[in-house]
């Protein structure tokens, strides 16, 4: 008889045990889901990715009319073209800095917008606002012929 009400203690004991280690489990995946967020929004983005050396890419200058931008992908990046008068272009990586984002051309404003969280970036890619800790980087643009060329700074 009193092997069984060992048996019963002992057993109990494991299932308690278990339940408590489950519940812990549980609540510190339910922190750590909570809590990765929050650190992804606190840390700038990585914007080193992807930058090999010695491509030079060209679009038609036709596709970018003066005073607008076009979105293309330059070295498997998204890359922002500006193209204020007729032989002044600009080339900035569309990604911003901040989180990632993909910033946007404003004709009125003169400057990119990321639509995230406001960072706000002059025609060189310096940040005039917003949560962006370091500028958008520069390619070198220039209009040649009827082709504009982007290759890196």
């Amino acid at each position: 008889m009193s092997d069984e009400i060992i048996k019963e203690e002992v057993s109990g004991k494991d299932r308690r045990s278990f339940l408590n280690l489950s519940i812990f489990i549980s609540f510190a995946v339910a922190i750590g889901g909570a809590l990765y967020p929050v650190i992804k929004y606190l840390l700038p983005a990585d914007s080193t990715k992807g930058t090999e050396g010695g491509e030079t890419f060209f679009i038609s200058a036709d596709d970018v009319s003066v005073g607008s931008a076009k979105l293309v992908r330059y070295k498997n990046r998204p890359t922002i073209v500006v193209r204020l008068k007729e032989n002044e272009v600009y080339a900035l990586s569309a990604v911003c800095t901040h989180l990632g984002c993909i910033v946007k051309w404003h004709e009125d404003a003169k400057e990119l917008l990321c639509p995230c969280h406001a960072a706000r970036f002059d025609l060189y890619g310096n940040v005039l606002g917003g949560p962006a800790p370091k500028p958008l980087p520069a390619y070198k643009a220039a209009v040649e012929e009827d082709r504009i060329l982007i290759r890196e700074a």
